[in-house]
């Protein structure tokens, strides 16, 4: 069973780590502090290598892409005796580490207290950078059918765009998956108008490379060779606008304050 009684029947803790776009300055305090108190970290080699510069004594458990529930049993394993911090990317719940962690723990039976630390999230990073794009009800969609059925993925997007969301696409292309992006945008222009603003953001507040564009949903198909897996694709609204001005052009989603206020 997971949970804090374990303490007492075992010395070690697994903490599951969001890391945020990949470096230690987008890190939460916390986050930093039990990177470097603890006694093992696991993770994916891209992120310990975003980490490298907290990494001192802590023994090292490093694993390709691919390799997540192999991680996940030795997080889980190293836990029983040990302080462990396993990596994840963005946000450790947002298509993150923690589901598959505690899924491991929890079949296993074994007996581990696991912490889960936040962390920035594509969505909220792209959001920073393109300016007030998500201040209304919104969601988040993986473009990636690797472990959900394309099908399954239709659905919500249609779902999602009908009841006029804002919309945040994850995963949009990888060498394998080359026209879901393109798939998506056609089912969400059945229900926003060609209008809507749409935001595209590579290396969402990394410290290299981070570039966006602003376009319209009629028009972003323009970038598709520009979309990669790096990209996060923020669709807003039909009552989203577009701000220029001498600083460049941000997104605006109005939160609703304009229909009671005079501002």
């Amino acid at each position: 069973m997971v949970g804090s009684q374990s303490q007492s029947q075992s010395k070690g803790k697994l903490y599951i780590i969001g890391i945020g776009p990949g470096s230690v300055p987008q890190l939460t305090v916390r986050a930093k502090e039990v990177i470097e108190s603890s006694d093992y970290i696991v993770g994916n080699g891209t992120y310990l290598d975003q980490m490298a510069s907290l990494l001192n004594d802590q023994e090292i458990f490093r694993s390709s892409m691919g390799k997540e529930v192999d991680r996940s049993r030795k997080a889980v394993e190293l836990a029983q005796d040990n302080v462990v911090a396993m990596i994840s990317g963005g946000d450790a719940n947002i298509y993150g580490m923690a589901g598959l962690v505690l899924e491991v723990a929890e079949n296993a039976d074994l007996s581990v207290e696991v912490e889960v630390l936040p962390g920035v999230t594509a969505i909220t990073a792209a959001a920073s950078v393109l300016g007030a794009p998500i201040v209304n009800d919104m969601c988040t969609v993986s473009l990636s059918d690797l472990l959900t059925p394309w099908e399954v993925i239709e659905k919500r997007l249609d779902a999602a765009a009908s009841a006029d969301f804002v919309m945040s696409l994850y995963n949009p292309k990888s060498r394998q998956r080359k026209s879901n992006f393109s798939r998506a945008i056609e089912i969400i222009k059945r229900h926003k108008d060609d209008s809507v603003p749409v935001g595209l953001v590579k290396n969402a507040l990394r410290e290299e490379g981070q570039d966006y564009i602003v376009t319209t949903l009629g028009d972003v198909l323009e970038y598709n060779d520009w979309v990669d897996m790096r990209t996060t694709i923020l669709i807003t609204t039909n009552d989203s606008r577009v701000w220029e001005s001498e600083h460049g052009k941000r997104i605006i989603t109005p939160r609703g304050y304009h229909r009671k206020y005079d501002y």
